[in-house]
């Protein structure tokens, strides 16, 4: 198992899943990154990491006791001056059992979800489709048992309605093919190295345009 990962999963055990940060640490081990971010419970460290950036962020509370951020209030966009930043920081850390805060680079294009299953019968099954709020309205999604090649990537992406957007359509920029294709292909891999461990993996969203693919949140819940 690559780098420190089985640690990072023993140590996550206690909670039933693995907390963002530590999360995307293991998605970094399968070449699947996503935009710079700091995770620190000292504003003064989140406020140094945003004026470097000179970008809008995202900041998102972590916490052991909050798995769906976005339910709870813990999730905050647009975050674009200091003083924003120290209201979100203040608001986020009195959350319930807060130990911290991601602040992220924000980026632009269109929403999709990968993700993984533990399938009792079958093993790790992937699916990808259209991501973000959309994904319980439009259902748009494949599925396939992991691994999965370059071909049956491109099978999945095709069987999709969103397909010709992802393409380009009507004037409008498509998104990196390439990239999205090496993502859910490392994904995969992925699966199958964590086959053990983990019961379901959500990379949503995950945000693909004409330059870039990044992962902007990872969920990894662990088999009990």
């Amino acid at each position: 198992m690559k780098g420190n990962i089985k640690e990072i999963l023993e140590k996550s055990k206690k909670y039933g899943w693995v907390l963002e940060p530590d999360a995307k640490k293991i998605l970094k081990y399968y070449g699947i990154n996503s935009p710079e971010f700091i995770f620190s419970d000292k504003y003064q460290e989140i406020e140094q990491f945003f004026k470097k950036l000179n970008n809008k962020v995202v900041c998102k509370v972590v916490s052991p006791e909050i798995v769906h951020k976005s339910d709870s209030g813990g999730v905050i966009v647009g975050i674009d001056s200091v003083e924003k930043l120290k209201d979100v920081y203040n608001r986020l850390m009195k959350l319930k059992g807060a130990i911290g805060i991601i602040a992220e680079r924000m980026v632009e294009g269109i929403e999709l979800i990968v993700g993984g299953k533990n399938d009792e019968q079958f093993g790790p099954v992937i699916l990808t489709g259209l991501g973000g709020v959309s994904v319980e309205i439009y259902k748009d999604n494949s599925i396939r048992m992991a691994p999965v090649n370059e071909n049956e990537v491109e099978e999945m992406l095709k069987e999709l309605k969103c397909y010709p957007i992802l393409k380009g359509y009507r004037g409008l920029s498509g998104i990196n093919m390439e990239n999205l294709k090496k993502l859910i292909i490392n994904f995969s891999n992925m699966l199958i190295d964590l086959e053990e461990y983990f019961e379901s993996i959500d990379l949503n969203p995950v945000i693909c345009n004409k330059k870039e693919c990044f992962v902007c949140d990872a969920r990894i819940m662990l088999l009990k």
